[in-house]
């Protein structure tokens, strides 16, 4: 009986994974040169031109201009916006668990978390789904590149950047590892209806995990000296992949720590300064109230959207949706992911449109999930921005993609011509025939 119920489950579970999967085609290498003419382009990194053109061959983007178009090389496919479109860096989720999980629901479609609470060996784009469904709902609102992030634990793992496209997830991998993702601990105890644990309990357990995670850090920086020192040491996996975090220059790798409360950023730049990390704050909800130690620490921000509710009862209706304008007068570099179920992820570009509503100037909100989101991940020599030499992955547009009511006309990754097909408009069709058919 007990075997047969668990066979009934694991269909049951089959089953509702089953559909869960991307049966677009993946688009094919870019084999001929292409030129957009006649288009406001938009290259985040300089001022747009009113009326312009961009080639990019090969995967990538060759020259850009404004005026007349040039003679292109022979054999270029020639895209005329007669003046209607626009030209914009594909849009980049700075974080997310994107092809971690599909559906909420069931357990088996999410892999986000380790069983181990220290689990640095972790790399989030070893997991990556290239075949979810929600990987092209998203791309289809302009969205072509992804930070994916591992949670959990003390020590998460390490997050990848991904193009939102390709057969494998080694196709989309863009970077494998941009560093280590860490969650602090709390630094304050709390009671709730749900906890069940005392305030001694939880005093003790703060401390366990933050003296924890100093042994960790203590423990990687001295297996990284020891390497340095005797390249033909044992190897450990763990330690080995926390080596990036203690490298020199442009070279070390990013520690992305997860807090948002005054006392743990506070923490976390005191931690950063002991152990001359690089480190990024996710989160940072009350970041504005140590500002000046946060700019002073070098730390940008990575907000967890502003679709989101005040986090305290006296605190003003639009703290969160005012929190980018604060960060930008504070001068700290920051940008805005989407922070909702990841089914959701295509709504992206309307936090950042929040963000416009309260305050923020309309340019920055664009950079914030373009260039500085690539910036912030340490890929902005990739993608982020149009400009020469970097990767040919561009959105061409009928308005402001901070707008609800603009639409794709195209979208190119690495100069690939992208399907903006899936699930939802597949669905859209399908109704609309029945009801052609029905007359």
């Amino acid at each position: 009986m007990r075997t047969t119920l668990l066979a009934a489950l694991a269909l049951a579970a089959a089953t509702l994974a089953a559909p869960a999967q991307d049966l677009t085609i993946k688009a094919p290498p870019q084999t001929a040169p292409i030129a957009i003419v006649n288009a406001a382009i938009h290259p985040v990194s300089r001022e747009p031109i009113e009326r312009g053109w961009i080639l990019f061959d090969r995967g990538r983007i060759t020259s850009l201009g404004a005026g007349e178009a040039p003679d292109f090389p022979q054999g270029t496919q020639v895209i005329d916006a007669k003046g209607e479109r626009r030209v914009y860096p594909g849009l980049i989720s700075p974080y997310t668990q994107l092809g971690l999980t599909e559906i909420q629901a069931v357990p088996q479609s999410i892999d986000t978390t380790e069983a181990d609470r220290i689990a640095p060996e972790v790399v989030a784009a070893t997991a990556v789904n290239p075949d979810s469904t929600l990987i092209p709902v998203t791309r289809s609102n302009g969205i072509l590149t992804a930070v994916v992030f591992p949670t959990g634990g003390l020590v998460s793992g390490q997050p990848s950047v991904i193009r939102l496209d390709g057969w494998t997830n080694s196709d989309l991998a863009i970077r494998r590892t941009i560093g280590m993702s860490l969650n602090w601990p709390n630094m304050r105890t709390f009671t709730a209806w749900w906890m069940n644990e005392s305030e001694e309990d939880q005093q003790r357990n703060i401390k366990r995990d933050i003296d924890a995670i100093d042994r960790i850090i203590e423990t990687a920086k001295a297996y990284a000296a020891a390497k340095d020192a005797d390249a033909a040491a044992p190897a450990d996996l763990r330690w080995e992949a926390m080596r990036p975090l203690f490298a020199k220059g442009k070279e070390q790798a990013r520690l992305f720590i997860r807090a948002n409360t005054v006392d743990q950023i506070i923490a976390v730049a005191a931690f950063a300064n002991k152990h001359a990390l690089r480190v990024v704050l996710v989160g940072g909800r009350e970041a504005p109230l140590c500002a000046a130690i946060i700019k002073q620490a070098g730390i940008p921000v990575i907000l967890l959207g502003t679709h989101n509710l005040p986090r305290r009862d006296d605190e003003a209706y639009d703290e969160p949706f005012t929190l980018p304008l604060r960060l930008h007068q504070a001068g700290i570099p920051f940008t805005i992911s989407h922070n909702d179920d990841t089914a959701h992820e295509r709504n992206l570009p309307y936090h950042a449109a929040m963000a416009v509503a309260y305050g923020l100037p309309r340019d920055i909100a664009l950079r914030s999930i373009t260039l500085d989101a690539a910036a912030i991940a340490g890929v902005d020599d990739e993608v982020g921005s149009l400009e020469p030499g970097k990767a040919a992955t561009l959105i061409v547009t009928n308005g402001d993609p901070l707008e609800v009511v603009t639409k794709l006309d195209a979208a190119f990754i690495d100069g690939r011509r992208i399907d903006l097909s899936n699930k939802q408009t597949k669905l859209a069709e399908k109704y609309r025939e029945r009801y052609r058919q029905a007359k």
